[in-house]
């Protein structure tokens, strides 16, 4: 079975599970769903979500939605709940908002608004249905669902066509939508919209945004032919535009920011090269954008790493040293300029950008990995291992990089945590034997009582509570073991 389609799979048993909880708690509120019911469906879904990859998890963009969204919300009479923002992995255009304070916005409707300011519309617009409690207001009124309507959910994501992760998320949370019937009525748009745009002006934005951004999803539909995600759960947009054209001629007449936190395109870049898909596609947008403005910073830095994907590695180092001759000190180019040079080979060349970059932001992980790396390369294990320790206290993702410390620690002759980031690489490749090995040799080097030796019993107790992809004893020889023994660098 596929990636994708184990995913589907994924989706399809979170569907179900969400359906069965929201009617559950509703059950059990017995019409009543309360502020905490709001608070723990948010949770649980926002948490599912989570689970199975389908939220962006980059430092900066996350950073970037958490201002935008908390600068609306501190200009706006918010209900009682911490409010999460997030970005999903989809190019629906789409965003919308569940109970708790959970506000989502898809990539792909970030990527079509043209300013900061109608973003911080379609936020301060979710964040009104939050604090008005629309969500709830319709979990109250609806009625059970059938086992019909939920072996329809089941068979529409197994049996549906093609499609991809983004597409699989989106329909997975319209499914429960329309499981229970979730799409807000006119009443609840037109006070989303009051409450949304006196969020909007208050915060310093222009008003007149959110009027904007409809026309830009009414000019969508038209030339894709196709309903954007957005207007099945919110309806009315004709009058919604008649409505907040209204208000702003009457009300909202004084002129507002179009950016406040700044660096909105920068975002929109970064979406755009987090995803790996069509990349000839995404080579000719930045040319074309190139052509209206060749001084264009943000266009000229998406064009090189776009071709360093490409493997075009000549034209991808042109553009990037075109790209910081305008901006010399912008951290995002020096740090993935230095990575250019170090994947070929000029290690360096690249520890020159690497370090530029990290007197800039000395937290971001890829300049620490790539540069930690770049010392490797160049026989340096002691500098390299001082970047790695940085590391060693972010909880990162990437598997590779605690591969990279385990051989660092190996090669200065600190075997325990050589073996101690070993198993947590092998943990997170799902090679539970080859984890467990080197937990266990970890544990010779530390003494019962110090913090490594708890951290290491840790991740061992959690090994026995969480399946990994693969069973104990299911493919892992000792032959295997042994191999991979005789690469340690001690």
């Amino acid at each position: 079975m596929n990636t994708f389609s184990q995913f589907r799979k994924k989706m399809v048993l979170f569907t179900a599970i969400i359906v069965l909880y929201l009617f559950q708690t509703a059950e059990l509120a017995h019409g009543a769903f309360t502020i905490d019911d709001e608070k723990k469906l948010g949770k649980e879904f926002f948490e599912k979500l989570e689970q199975s990859g389908a939220l962006i998890q980059d430092p900066k963009v996350n950073s970037y939605i958490d201002r935008l969204g908390n600068r609306i919300l501190s200009n706006s009479q918010k209900a009682p709940f911490n409010f999460r923002f997030s970005i999903i992995k989809s190019s629906a255009i789409n965003a919308f908002a569940t109970p708790g304070g959970y506000v989502y916005v898809n990539r792909g409707l970030i990527n079509l608004v043209e300013s900061e300011s109608q973003l911080a519309g379609v936020l301060a617009h979710e964040i009104a249905h939050v604090n008005a409690r629309h969500i709830a207001d319709i979990i109250d009124k609806s009625k059970k669902v059938s086992i019909g309507t939920l072996a329809a959910i089941l068979a529409g994501a197994f049996l549906g066509g093609g499609g991809d992760v983004a597409a699989a998320v989106t329909s997975f949370a319209m499914a429960t939508a329309t499981a229970l019937n979730l799409n807000y009525s006119r009443e609840h748009e037109e006070e989303a919209d009051r409450l949304g745009i006196s969020y909007l002006v208050s915060a310093g934005y222009e008003g007149k945004a959110m009027l904007d951004f409809l026309k830009i999803m009414r000019r969508y539909e038209f030339y894709s032919n196709s309903v954007p995600s957005y207007f099945l759960t919110h309806p009315g947009t004709d009058e919604r535009i008649g409505y907040l054209d209204g208000l702003l001629q009457t009300i909202y007449t004084r002129p507002g920011a179009e950016n406040i936190i700044g660096q909105f395109k920068r975002i929109q870049i970064i979406l755009i090269l987090n995803d790996d898909r069509n990349l000839d596609t995404k080579l000719k947008h930045f040319q074309n954008e190139l052509e209206k403005n060749p001084h264009s910073v943000d266009d000229l830095y998406g064009l090189a790493v776009i071709q360093e994907k490409l493997g075009l590695i000549p034209e991808s180092l042109k553009n990037f040293h075109q790209a910081l001759k305008l901006s010399p000190n912008d951290k995002d180019i020096l740090r993935d300029t230095g990575i250019a040079y170090f994947k070929t080979g000029r290690s360096a060349e690249a520890i020159n950008f690497l370090n530029k970059a990290l007197s800039i932001n000395e937290d971001d992980v890829n300049t620490l990995v790539y540069l930690g790396r770049s010392y490797e390369a160049q026989g340096d294990y002691a500098t390299a291992l001082t970047l790695y320790r940085k590391l060693e206290k972010k909880n990162i993702d990437d598997e590779e990089a605690y591969y990279n410390i385990a051989m660092a620690y190996g090669k200065t002759n600190n075997p325990g945590d050589s073996h101690y980031n070993f198993g947590i690489y092998f943990k997170k490749k799902n090679k539970r034997e080859s984890a467990l090995f080197h937990f266990k040799e970890a544990l010779k080097y530390f003494p019962k009582d110090s913090q490594r030796a708890k951290d290491i019993k840790k991740e061992m107790e959690a090994m026995k509570t969480v399946p990994l992809g693969r069973k104990a004893g299911s493919g892992r020889s000792v032959k295997d073991i042994k191999r991979e023994i005789k690469t340690l660098p001690y």
